[in-house]
């Protein structure tokens, strides 16, 4: 069966890639919570964060956490929120959410971002995460 997160990692499905090096991926939430809601993923398959080896999972960490300052400054957040649930895609991902306010991470608020929407963040933060 094929994997989404795996399609996307590997360019065969269109994303709104913000960010990548060589094991980790990180793209816009098409159903964002709040606007700048990203997704980091292993460019390889592992079924949920747990089951990364302690290397990787240590690096998918520091990378959520090099790209939650610029992420911040970007979007005007108060804070960034971090989830791991690990249903939706049995795909290891990691959410890196804006947050403006007490219960913003409730995954009941996120809603389709239009084209254009997700075009204009994924502008903004290319630029921000440029030279990371």
């Amino acid at each position: 069966m094929k994997c989404l997160f795996c399609e996307i990692a590997s360019n065969k499905i269109t994303s709104f890639k913000v960010w990548e090096n060589g094991e980790f991926f990180a793209f816009l939430d098409i159903a964002p919570i709040n606007p700048g809601h990203i997704l980091i993923i292993p460019k390889i398959h592992v079924k949920d964060v747990f089951s990364l080896s302690n290397d990787s999972y240590n690096r998918i960490f520091q990378v959520a956490k090099k790209l939650a300052k610029p992420l911040k400054k970007a979007t005007l957040a108060k804070a960034i929120g971090l989830a791991i649930e690990g249903l939706g895609v049995s795909h290891a991902h990691i959410h890196l959410v804006p947050i403006h306010k007490g219960n913003d991470l409730n995954p009941e608020r996120a809603k389709k971002a239009s084209l254009a929407e997700l075009k204009k963040m994924q502008k903004i933060l290319l630029n921000s995460f440029k030279g990371l």
